[in-house]
């Protein structure tokens, strides 16, 4: 595309309503092309880098409320800060290694909106100063890799960028995009977590202060810059402003990715999706670091980050599993536990020994075997929380003791044996890598 083309192209009026960030790809799977880039959101003034970053920037990030949408919910505005104040080079990376397998949205996002993406990254290097950007996901992402690589060379012909972006793969492996682990493997390492302090913002990248953020985070940062904050706070609420990606799976009429508007009650959204195929007896919320919650006590909850932590459950990454009658959770739970067992780190206790210890008292349980081992496990589970090298053991903790008590009567009524629903596989729990593959 010429410069002569670019000024051609008009602005673009702001999405109303939903989808925002797949306006026009929701049913589409190929990937937007720069000019259907532009011609869908209009061209976005994408500032000159310079020391110290751009303040205007992280203020308009910072008013809006954007949370990072990669898990922890994090306030995007004070992530930038933090990494801009600090007054040496910076660096920023994109995450898009999807760790947890029950999630899709950003592989989907990539393949389909890269462009939406990349504008993200370099308003954000332009943020924090920052002239050395990166792509960061999992090897096995490979139409996301395909369409990310396409639209970088779209982008390098048509001269739009200041930062030019190198895009890192990583191990298919859960820990793997974990943010320190992030930074290890950016830098040359292995994609293993690292002990905290430093934080990446503190030292990162090479010894950088580096700013993570979430892809799906990123291409709402380029929404942000080309409609402004009250523009995005018009839809969600005051405490959990704007939209997200989530993908919903189970017991559901219409399972996939689709963007709702958070503070959305888990009603509304699955009957926006066809209603359930069978009455739910439990739903996952926030993935494999999340927690299950009875049907009936998750049903009215509102979706978003602040609304769901004061109810001791987590958004995560937008994970929504609702499992049906014909489902059995404590298989499922055992199923998920060996899966995270099999992808530790193995660098400490919990990892090595405990994650390990609680999915063989699971699968126990499941099939019948375990229930004398009860005080046990709950002793386990309790154990290694707070203890491990990273957030992996809090996490698989925080799982297993939701199962524990969301399907205490499923552990009374598998002492005869497995049910029936027990071979019924809903959550994806794909096999563990090769221990040394962690490049």
């Amino acid at each position: 595309m010429s410069r002569s083309q670019r000024v051609e192209v008009r602005p673009v009026a702001p999405p109303e309503g939903l989808p925002r960030l797949l306006a026009d790809r929701l049913h589409v799977a190929s990937p937007a092309s720069y000019a259907e880039h532009l011609a869908s959101h209009g061209p976005v003034t994408l500032p000159s880098v310079r020391p110290g970053g751009n303040p205007d920037l992280v203020d308009l990030v910072e008013m809006s409320g954007l949370r990072g949408r990669g898990g922890a919910g994090f306030p995007s505005g004070l992530k930038m800060r933090a990494v801009a104040d600090n007054g040496r080079r910076t660096v920023v990376v994109g995450n898009a290694a999807e760790g947890e397998p029950a999630s899709y949205k950003d592989a989907l996002l990539l393949t389909r909106a890269p462009h939406l993406v990349l504008d993200g990254l370099q308003l954000a290097a332009a943020a924090v100063g920052a002239r050395d950007a990166y792509l960061y996901l999992h090897r096995g992402a490979s139409n996301a890799y395909a369409a990310v690589l396409t639209a970088i060379e779209e982008r390098r012909r048509a001269h739009v960028d200041a930062v030019a972006v190198e895009v890192v793969t990583a191990p298919d492996r859960y820990v793997s995009g974990e943010e320190t682990a992030l930074v290890n493997r950016v830098g040359g390492g292995l994609a293993r977590p690292l002990p905290v302090p430093p934080r990446p913002y503190q030292k990162g990248v090479r010894g950088r202060p580096t700013l993570v953020q979430n892809v799906e985070t990123l291409a709402h940062i380029a929404l942000l810059a080309r409609h402004g904050e009250a523009w995005f706070r018009s839809v969600g609420t005051a405490q959990d402003p704007g939209s997200a990606l989530v993908t919903v799976t189970g017991a559901v009429a219409r399972t996939g990715v689709t963007e709702v508007a958070l503070g959305t009650t888990l009603r509304s959204l699955v009957a926006g999706l066809g209603g359930t195929t069978s009455t739910p007896r439990a739903v996952l919320l926030g993935g494999y670091y999340g927690s299950w919650l009875p049907a009936n006590d998750a049903w009215d909850l509102a979706l978003g980050h602040a609304a769901l932590r004061t109810k001791k459950s987590s958004f995560g990454a937008g994970i929504i599993v609702v499992l049906g009658q014909d489902s059995c959770g404590l298989a499922e739970s055992a199923r998920v536990l060996r899966y995270l067992a099999g992808h530790g780190a193995q660098q400490c206790g919990p990892c090595l020994n405990g994650l390990p210890a609680i999915a063989g008292s699971f699968e126990r349980l499941a099939g019948g075997r375990g229930r004398q081992e009860l005080p046990q496990l709950q002793r386990w589970v309790k154990l290694i929380q707070g203890r491990g090298a990273c957030s992996m053991p809090d996490g698989a903790a925080r799982f297993a003791d939701s199962a524990l008590q969301v399907f205490a009567e499923e552990v009374r009524s598998h002492q005869r044996g497995p049910c029936p629903q027990c071979a019924n596989r809903v959550l994806p729990t794909p096999s563990a890598p090769q221990p040394e593959d962690w490049r």
